[in-house]
């Protein structure tokens, strides 16, 4: 156990983090109310079908797809087999290793995505992008790097998403 003092944050460092604390709860929820409305489906699913949409074969590993969607095994487990339930995506061995799971889009999850897409991405833009100038979705993108840098390497760079 460390007996060093905490480098407290300062009033100005204590604005920033609680302003984005709020982003970090409030941005997921406005997305994941918006697609529960207009789509019927979860930010997490959505998440889940367009990570699968993205790559050339329309699957994923299960093991990959939940370190995309920063999602342990087993909720993605849970959420896969509702969006199988809803004939979205199917599990199959994977042929070139049969101790994984892959995870695959099907033609009706496809057809999801590409309904459901259009009224993500204005959400987005209008929450995200439209607020800000060109110079500070610059500086944001640059920021979200930096961060996302800090907490460590991401996974399965084939497959990103809104």
């Amino acid at each position: 156990m460390s007996t060093e003092e905490p480098r407290w944050l300062d009033d100005e460092e204590q604005e920033t983090w609680r302003a984005m604390a709020g982003v970090l709860v409030r941005f997921p929820a406005a997305l994941d109310a918006q697609l529960q409305r207009d789509a019927g489906i979860s930010h997490f699913e959505y998440q889940v079908l367009a990570g699968l949409s993205m790559t050339e074969e329309r699957s994923l590993r299960m093991s990959d797809l939940a370190d995309f969607a920063a999602s342990s095994l087993s909720r993605l487990s849970h959420t896969a087999k509702r969006l199988e339930g809803k004939g979205w995506l199917t599990r199959t061995p994977d042929p070139s290793d049969g101790r994984y799971t892959l995870a695959v889009l099907t033609d009706a999850g496809w057809d999801k995505v590409v309904a459901t897409a259009p009224g993500h991405v204005a959400e987005v833009r209008r929450l995200l992008i439209d607020p800000l100038t060109k110079a500070q979705y610059k500086q944001l993108r640059e920021i979200g790097r930096r961060v996302n840098g800090a907490i460590g390497p991401m996974s399965c760079p084939s497959a990103r998403t809104t």
